[in-house]
């Protein structure tokens, strides 16, 4: 696990150049996200040219997270923020993870700001929690030969091994918008910051020394999670419908279910024999206007609406689904129509945390009463809202009552929760 004592410290950058240098050397390597990100495992499959997946230890029940980690290759697994920052209720951190799948740690200390008092911070992450073993450290945005010597000098003192130094570099930079990094799928420099990351960090990091830290990790695990809405599933993927974490198409499909993508914002139709259509979230506020003007999408969508297919909306998807969408510059556009809300993103709020959603009604397969793991990661409001029928009744991590999230109108149904799996109680 490549992990960090905060955001921020590069890990991101120190992830996607090891995975990009373990494959240029010959390695057979993968990569992982700890926790709740759609952006961040499209650039692993960038560096390393295989499909990375999410691991989540608060949402996902252990043998889902056993069954996605295990398979052939190095497995690297990026942390979310601190090592031991989790949910509201302490519990579903990187640290959690690396203990359940027995991972150790490599620590990516930014040491542009620091020299001796490094091994204080250090040693603070190793004695915090003895079941955590934390096998070394990675020296990031270091400024100089000199100051490399510095640094390795005060962790020679705790005995910490360090696997690397890299100093800083502007070819290491990843720009980012409100939800995060921008997606690996619009940089169109992207093939050249792999090269130049896998370079950079092959060049400072002893990758023999990572890769002897691996251990054997394979067996049979139960990888089905939600199940599919349908039979034949269209799914919405664009730039605007692009939040979809890959365990739950890949459960679906080995469940049985026909999946056909179609992007709205090239103005697809929703193809007429599929009994679901599932829009993801994404960045829709940000092609409101396409999306307003989608001529073939927004008749299809309706029809299949008319015809009782199972139409389900995840954040972004929810907004496209309402009446209008209120872009950032207050202009409103107009949407699909099939749920009577009206979200805005002039308005901004961040709404942000893990969610458990009980189901008040069926949704497609799902039998009312299911209790749903997810979360919410948002910034636009609802400025509208008749009152149909809710989705979910829903709490946080530490338990407490939310009220009621989404809206449920004949076969259409959206929220701004993001689904990741069913509690066992409903499993």
């Amino acid at each position: 696990m490549i992990a960090a004592p905060s955001s921020g410290s590069g890990k991101t950058i120190v992830t996607l150049g090891l995975l990009r240098a373990m494959r240029n050397a010959g390695f057979a390597v993968r990569g992982a996200k700890s926790g709740p990100d759609y952006i961040d495992p499209k650039f692993h499959e960038a560096a390393c040219g295989h499909a990375s997946v999410n691991l989540d230890s608060w949402a996902m029940r252990s043998e889902l997270i056993k069954g996605l980690a295990s398979g052939d290759g190095t497995l690297v697994v990026e942390a979310a923020m601190g090592l031991f920052d989790g949910a509201a209720d302490g519990s579903g951190s990187a640290a959690d993870l690396s203990i359940q799948l027995g991972l150790p740690v490599v620590l990516v200390v930014d040491a542009a700001r620091q020299s001796q008092s490094i091994a204080a911070l250090v040693s603070g992450f190793v004695n915090f929690r003895s079941d955590v073993q934390i096998a070394g450290v990675i020296l990031n945005r270091v400024g100089s030969d000199r100051h490399d010597s510095m640094l390795r000098a005060a962790l020679a003192q705790i005995e910490m091994p360090v696997f690397g130094s890299i100093k800083r570099d502007n070819r290491l930079e990843l720009p980012s918008r409100h939800l995060g990094l921008v997606q690996a799928q619009e940089r169109s420099d992207l093939e050249k910051f792999m090269q130049n990351s896998g370079e950079i960090v092959g060049n400072s990091v002893n990758m023999n020394a990572l890769d002897n830290l691996g251990r054997d990790f394979k067996g049979l695990y139960e990888k089905t999670s939600i199940p599919p809405l349908g039979q034949r599933i269209a799914i919405a993927r664009d730039e605007a419908f692009s939040f979809v974490y890959p365990h739950m198409l890949e459960s679906w499909r080995e469940q049985g279910a026909e999946l056909q993508f179609f992007s709205p914002l090239a103005d697809e139709a929703v193809p007429n024999h599929v009994d679901a259509v599932f829009l993801p979230g994404g960045y829709p506020e940000l092609h409101a206007q396409r999306l307003s003007n989608a001529s073939k999408f927004h008749p299809s969508l309706n029809q299949a609406a008319a015809r009782s297919a199972i139409i389900y909306g995840e954040c972004g998807g929810y907004m496209v689904l309402g009446e209008a969408l209120i872009d950032a510059d207050g202009a409103p556009h107009q949407m699909a129509g099939l749920l009577p809300v009206t979200t805005s993103f002039a308005e901004r709020k961040l709404s942000l945390g893990y969610r458990n959603a009980r189901l008040l009604s069926q949704l497609g397969p799902i039998p009312a009463g299911s209790v749903l793991a997810g979360h919410e990661f948002h910034y636009s409001t609802v400025v509208a809202q008749e009152n149909d029928r809710p989705l979910f009744a829903a709490s946080d991590a530490l338990g407490q009552d939310l009220g009621q999230l989404g809206l449920q109108r004949g076969s259409v149904s959206g929220s701004y929760l993001h689904m990741i799996d069913l509690r066992p109680e409903a499993a």
